[in-house]
């Protein structure tokens, strides 16, 4: 992690929400995040600190009510943790850059790598593709 911010300089650039889930491991509620729906291509970055952590090409309806990706963006995106709140264990996701908490990947997605990393909108940004290319 090489990127940290105060939590004076977050509160005042993220929105409460955005706070409690980055800073906070705080989850939104399901099917509420504005990015959900989102089938534009482009790319998913941290709300944080900028970096890119997820592709459009990689974002698939899971049906779990938030934003599911097959992979990050590259392969040290995104840092995996042990989770054990909430009375489960879960792999927790986070920002490698800043820290920031993402959300949890799961071994129950489509594709190559099986797994389903399952991300708060709260967390991300999205930068369309350049309508040039």
């Amino acid at each position: 992690m090489s990127t940290s911010y105060s939590e004076s300089d977050l509160r005042n650039r993220l929105s409460s929400e955005q706070f409690a889930v980055t800073q906070e491991a705080a989850t939104e509620p399901p099917f509420t995040g504005e990015l959900l729906h989102n089938k534009a291509d482009g790319v998913y970055r941290c709300i944080v600190c900028g970096e890119p952590l997820f592709l459009s090409d990689t974002k698939f309806d899971s049906g779990s009510g938030w934003p599911s990706f097959t992979d990050p963006a590259s392969r040290d995106a995104v840092t995996e943790h042990v989770d054990r709140s909430h009375g489960m264990t879960r792999t927790e996701t986070t920002c490698n850059n800043c820290g920031a908490h993402l959300g949890h990947v799961f071994p129950d997605g489509p594709g190559d790598s099986g797994l389903r990393y399952c991300i708060n909108s709260a967390s991300l940004a999205f930068d369309p593709a350049d309508s040039d290319e």
